[in-house]
């Protein structure tokens, strides 16, 4: 079992010549001519990218920057013991630094948008995650090189430890003198530097590569210390920013829920809410839109925010009026807004009654005339409209529905019953009374009224 478990991990299957390897590693660290300008051009493409936060455009960049060479031949001297190689490869990786962020800086200089977006955010607070991600992407990437067939993992190495955007990055504080920016960049960048080294002398060691150089065990023990004084240099700081990262969204998550239970769900507009999280204490403003706390309810409200274990000591300030004349001027106009609602809500109902009774006594009389005459052809004009008839009965005020029609001839009583029976079942009435109108003649010409006049 342990044989199989031995073979299976094996990563003496499939390596490579160790001469050629090593030869590889060492014209990788170099930066002349065309490496010089990869890396120029890479870096301008990268701080492109971060300037218009676009994720596909950095990926391009890191896919063919050459700044690992020096690292991984810093990692593989310090494995075989070549100080020469060595110090190579940390020139090689000072010089190729200096340049990026010289011309990152310089583009971000004259770039006219200088706003800061989510990318650059990104790189300037790095944590026990980056160490792990440049530590593991370190491993990968130098077993690659020393296989035989060197697959896909190169390319994938570049774009996980991202050795290009924190330089960027960096290049954008020294830019806009935004020192915050500069360091936590450049600490990522310094992080992915030592994490890629250490786990390439790792692999070197495990590989069992022979030593340049035949060093005494004092030598060998400094080596290790140094080694060992970065790693604590780069876990400490991380871990710590890692845990403040942890407590940030702790609280940013309880904090919602605090107030989502104790004002929101409660029926209270928040609107103003502003957080401050690196003032000590943590710092909250809220302000309502009609909402007034007393102060027993203040002093609750704070009780219940300090039992929570990643709210406590956090200073709450609800920002409310103060003085009584605020207060009144305050009620003043809430009470004018109320006033001129209901003043609109009576006229809106009054409009909406007024439209419902101009329905209601609405008929269509041309409709009405067309269907009457298919059973009353002497029928000619038809009217129908609502009344409130006055009488001096019982119930002074009688409603009727009066259909007024014109007729060559007046309707007989069975004929009118008929009429009006129809018209109370078309209009789904029962208060129908027909009113005959007599048709009126047509008017004569003024000579033709004289004529008529000496013709009697």
């Amino acid at each position: 079992m342990i044989n199989r478990l031995t073979a299976l991990f094996n990563l003496h299957e499939g390596e490579d010549d160790r001469e050629k390897v090593f030869e590889s590693v060492k014209k990788n660290i170099k930066y002349r001519g065309s490496n010089l300008w990869i890396l120029a051009c890479a870096i301008i493409i990268a701080s492109i990218g971060l300037n218009v936060n676009s994720t596909a455009v950095i990926i391009g960049a890191m896919l063919i920057s050459p700044l690992m060479g020096p690292i991984v031949g810093a990692g593989f001297a310090l494995g075989v013991y070549d100080f020469d190689l060595l110090r190579k490869s940390l020139i090689n990786l000072l010089n190729s630094t200096a340049v990026s962020l010289t011309v990152s800086t310089v583009y971000f200089f004259m770039s006219p948008f200088k706003d800061v977006q989510s990318e650059l955010l990104a790189r300037t607070s790095p944590n026990i995650y980056d160490i792990l991600i440049a530590f593991f992407g370190g491993i990968v990437g130098v077993i690659a090189v020393t296989r035989t067939e060197k697959g896909n993992p190169i390319p994938g190495v570049a774009i996980a430890t991202a050795l290009m955007p924190p330089l960027c990055t960096a290049g954008y504080g020294l830019a806009t003198a935004q020192w915050s920016y500069f360091l936590g960049a450049f600490y990522l960048y310094c992080i992915n530097c030592v994490f890629i080294g250490i786990s390439t002398f790792l692999i070197v060691k495990y590989l069992n590569y022979p030593a340049k150089k035949q060093v005494d065990e004092k030598q060998q023990k400094q080596v290790k210390t140094i080694i060992t004084v970065l790693i604590v240099v780069m876990i400490v700081p991380s871990s710590i920013l890692a845990y403040n990262l942890y407590r940030d969204q702790q609280f940013k998550k309880n904090l919602e829920t605090f107030i989502g239970n104790e004002f929101t769900d409660r029926g209270y507009t928040v609107v103003y809410k502003n957080t401050d999280y690196n003032k000590s204490p943590k710092r909250v403003e809220l302000a309502f839109l009609s909402k007034r706390f007393e102060k027993s309810e203040l002093e609750q409200i704070k009780n219940r925010l300090d039992k929570n274990k990643y709210l406590q000591g956090t200073d709450l300030i609800i920002r409310q009026d103060s003085t009584d004349r605020l207060n009144a001027l305050k009620g003043d106009i809430l009470s004018q807004i109320k006033s001129r609602e209901n003043e609109v809500d009576q006229k809106d109902l009054r409009i909406v009654q007024l439209e419902k009774k101009l329905a209601e006594n609405k008929f269509d009389n041309t409709q009405l005339l067309k269907e009457a005459r298919t059973i009353f052809p002497d029928v000619n004009s038809i009217s129908v409209s609502k009344h409130d008839l006055a009488t001096t009965t019982k119930d002074s005020i009688v409603p009727i529905t009066a259909v007024v029609y014109e007729s060559e001839k007046v309707l007989e009583l069975e004929d009118s019953e008929k009429l009006t029976n129809w018209l109370n079942q078309r209009l789904g009435l029962k208060n129908v009374i027909l009113f005959r109108r007599a048709p009126i003649l047509p008017e004569l010409p003024d000579d033709k009224k004289l004529k008529k006049q000496k013709s009697k």
